[in-house]
């Protein structure tokens, strides 16, 4: 998806996620992740009509519980940068870029960017909070 694609498409992303645990599972599991995988130079050549990859994800030991017929993701290893978050004021990602990012001493590593959600996330609800984690290298 791109950009402005993701308007449309992450809501649907998740209500199918979430969709589909209710038919396994009792509860949902403590945490989710949203993962973004940008082609390499997507943010050298930043254009917000070019497309990358996102995952609605489970923690894998909650759905190893059963065989769902589900992909699974692994991270690699790595460090990141991580921000905690709160509420729907997107103006952090700018911060993060833009300001944070160049005066660190690190540059963007080319590994999955994510976000840690809890399970009772509420996308743009005010009280929502999330960790963002931004994959670094030393420069």
């Amino acid at each position: 998806m791109s950009l402005p694609e993701s308007q449309i498409q992450i809501p649907a992303l998740w209500g199918n996620l979430r969709r589909k645990l209710k038919q396994f599972f009792s509860n949902d599991p403590d945490f989710f992740y949203s993962v973004n995988v940008y082609p390499e130079d997507y943010f050298e050549n930043f254009n917000p009509a070019t497309p990358f990859t996102k995952y609605a994800l489970v923690p894998a030991e909650y759905a190893g519980e059963l065989d769902l017929g589900w992909e699974t993701f692994s991270l690699p290893g790595g460090l990141y940068a991580v921000f905690n978050h709160k509420g729907p004021d997107i103006s952090i990602f700018n911060y993060i870029y833009s300001q944070w990012l160049p005066q660190s001493g690190f540059m963007l590593d080319n590994r999955p960017h994510f976000e840690k959600l809890p399970a009772d996330y509420i996308p743009g609800h005010p009280e929502s909070a999330e960790e963002i984690y931004i994959p670094i290298r030393p420069v």
